[in-house]
């Protein structure tokens, strides 16, 4: 892969979900990442994580072995950053701490992803995605009226609060290092990650523009023009005519009167105003609304499955979607004009590229063979 993180080495400590997608990230616009991976492969990392850990190479260390501890610890000599999803304190009994790893290393980033942060209360206790967000305020801003909040996938904690937000962090520490020449410890958490998310709608509360009745303001499907609504096939199409103009063009174009449509932002008429346009909406197919409305200004879209999402025009003529080994998935995002991404790798199995990694790190043949006879390092044969 190309891109603009390319010439920069980054370990990965194998986890499963947000760590994964961080370093796909990271991977995604060019930087070389290194799955270091349990011998036996990750059992957790089935399914979707195929997708998360594509663009590595893989190594498989015993980390329950001083030498495989040892081996972590020379690969920190040669990397850039290096980043793990344990909960606070394993590392440490591991051996391969951030005082271990930067004592190899003084420039080296060393990223710490957990739920709850390195400290406070709630540090060593399990969790996932979803209390993540509940102590955010994230998960309790989501649903619709009178009815109880609804998970967004794991898209906000996970993903959008974890593992994007560490892969911006590590991008961060890096410029800073090459002003200071000094490494530093990433603390990213993911509650307080989905609470960055929620930045919008705090300001907004303060300002007595938004509050806890969920699904009764404009942004969370209270409004009667951003929502989704159901075709008369059963599917759905998705309005989001805020602006006068956008929602001048939407009265035009659905016949809509003024009589009950022309006060747009007064909350009280909302729900009258909704089911009017649930009913209109439910008198023609998907397709026929996106031949009255798509590529208007309206703001208006068809809502699309994961097996249609790939099909459409749009991102068919921007090539926002690849097949990997027959996989198929998007392609590296955002783009840069002149450091350009290439097409991804497929996920590689745990150990497949141990020796490679070892002779890059700078180890002779002899010590590569004492590793792989002792099994603190795992070579996957073809």
């Amino acid at each position: 892969m190309a891109g603009p993180l390319e010439g920069i080495r980054i370990l990965e400590l194998a986890g499963i979900g947000p760590g994964p997608f961080c370093g796909m990230m990271l991977a995604d616009m060019g930087a070389e990442v290194i799955t270091i991976d349990r011998p036996g492969g990750n059992p957790s990392a089935a399914g979707g994580h195929d997708v998360l850990f594509r663009n590595r190479r893989n190594i498989a260390i015993d980390l329950k072995h001083p030498q495989g501890i040892e081996t972590v610890l020379t690969l920190c000599e040669t990397a850039d950053a290096i980043f793990e999803g344990y909960r606070p304190g394993v590392a440490e009994r591991l051996g391969i701490g951030p005082d271990a790893c930067m004592a190899r290393n003084p420039r080296l980033v060393y990223g710490r992803m957990t739920g709850w942060g390195q400290d406070g209360p709630l540090a060593h206790t399990a969790g996932h995605d979803i209390n993540y967000i509940s102590l955010s305020g994230a998960l309790h801003a989501t649903g619709r009226r009178g009815e109880k909040p609804v998970p967004p996938l794991n898209l906000v904690g996970d993903f959008g609060g974890g593992g994007m937000m560490l892969a911006f962090a590590i991008t961060c520490a890096l410029l800073e290092t090459q002003r200071s020449g000094q490494g530093q410890v990433i603390d990213c958490s993911m509650h307080e990650g989905s609470a960055a998310l929620m930045a919008m709608f705090y300001g907004l509360k303060s300002n007595g523009l938004f509050d806890d009745a969920r699904g009764t303001h404009m942004l969370d499907s209270g409004a009667h023009f951003y929502d989704v609504y159901e075709t008369r096939d059963g599917k759905y199409v998705s309005i989001g005519s805020i602006e006068p103009q956008f929602y001048a063009l939407l009265k035009e174009k659905a016949g809509l009167d003024d009589a009950t449509f022309g006060e747009q932002m007064n909350p009280d008429r909302w729900p009258e105003q909704k089911k009017q346009l649930e009913d209109l909406f439910r008198q023609k197919t998907r397709d026929e609304w996106c031949a009255l409305l798509e590529g208007t200004d309206v703001c208006f879209a068809p809502v699309l499955g994961l097996d249609e999402a790939p099909q459409h025009p749009h991102n068919q003529a921007r090539n926002s979607f690849v097949s990997v080994d027959g996989v198929v998935q998007h392609a590296p995002t955002p783009r840069f004009s002149r450091s350009t991404a290439g097409t991804p790798s497929s996920m590689r199995a745990a150990g497949a590229d141990s020796e490679a990694i070892l002779r890059d790190a700078g180890m002779d043949d002899a010590r590569i063979a004492s590793l792989l006879d002792s099994n603190a390092v795992v070579q996957r044969k073809p």
